[in-house]
């Protein structure tokens, strides 16, 4: 019983059901994900009539194995997702040790840049930028890095500011310690619990913001596939082969939420309240 206190039924179920994912899409795919042929087009799951087993999942409008497509879409999205996560909290932490640390002209200039940020629809400005610069894999993952960053500076430069006030800093800065030193060696650890549940709870988001950009065909580019543009390409289908849609955007949904409660329970567990 003290088990299930400390880890819900609902967050292993959680946690199992992301590893699996990530576990089964590591795997070798039981086809090549981008080979066509045309004579197996739009053949339905095996669990349907018509299927069969060697499509378990179907196939997609140009014979493609749905089940290899979704393992390949879900590396690169969990990849994406992921770098994108920390390049964010990367950019935004120092951004927001910075602005503490030095103050003044600094401090008011990274919080102009916060507030900008803050200000723009991220699909918008993504959708704006992508039509001026040339989409590749690279340029997605850091503008979905930078999409989230802000959250993190604010963040970050609150904490920090409240811990130079704790007693432990204060008598750090009395035995003749640097400011570099208390910041990275006694503030970091301190508010890094904070900065992870951040993390945690962003991860959905940038996932999600990805999908949306595949989804629009401004995002990953073939032959790369992700489940963003797993979703986009099968919705002129959705009345006719519905799986090609409607089983990308079951993992889509699967993934965030469960990453979602994953980060809740974070939340809880240190005693958080971002």
């Amino acid at each position: 019983m003290n088990f299930f206190r400390k880890y819900p039924p609902i967050v292993l179920a959680a946690v199992g059901i992301l590893a699996g994912l990530l576990v089964v899409s590591l795997f070798p795919s039981p086809h090549n994900y981008d080979f066509q042929d045309l004579d197996k087009r739009f053949i339905p799951p095996a669990f349907m009539v018509g299927g069969d087993p060697e499509y378990p999942l179907g196939t997609d409008y140009l014979g493609r194995d749905m089940l290899s497509r979704i393992m390949a879409g879900i590396r690169v999205s969990y990849f994406i997702a992921f770098a994108g996560t920390v390049i964010g909290a990367i950019i935004g932490t120092v951004a927001g040790f910075a602005a503490a640390r030095f103050r003044g002209i600094l401090d008011e200039v990274i919080m102009m840049l916060v507030d900008i940020q803050a200000s723009l629809p991220f699909m918008l400005t993504a959708i704006a930028l992508l039509s001026i610069v040339e989409n590749s894999f690279l340029v997605i993952v850091i503008l979905l890095g930078f999409a989230g960053w802000e959250k993190y500076a604010r963040l970050t430069r609150g904490l920090s500011l409240s811990a130079m006030n704790h007693g432990y800093s204060i008598a750090l800065l009395a035995l003749g310690a640097s400011q570099k030193r208390i910041f990275f060696l006694h503030i970091l650890p301190n508010i890094s619990s904070a900065l992870i549940v951040n993390m945690t709870l962003n991860f959905p988001g940038t996932m999600i913001a990805e999908s949306s950009l595949s989804f629009l065909g401004l995002g990953i580019q073939p032959p790369v596939v992700s489940l963003g543009r797993l979703l986009g390409e099968g919705r002129v289908y959705l009345m006719t082969a519905w799986w090609i849609t409607v089983l990308p955007g079951l993992v889509i949904f699967i993934s965030t939420l469960t990453m979602s409660i994953i980060g809740d329970w974070v939340r809880d567990r240190l005693g958080t309240t971002q």
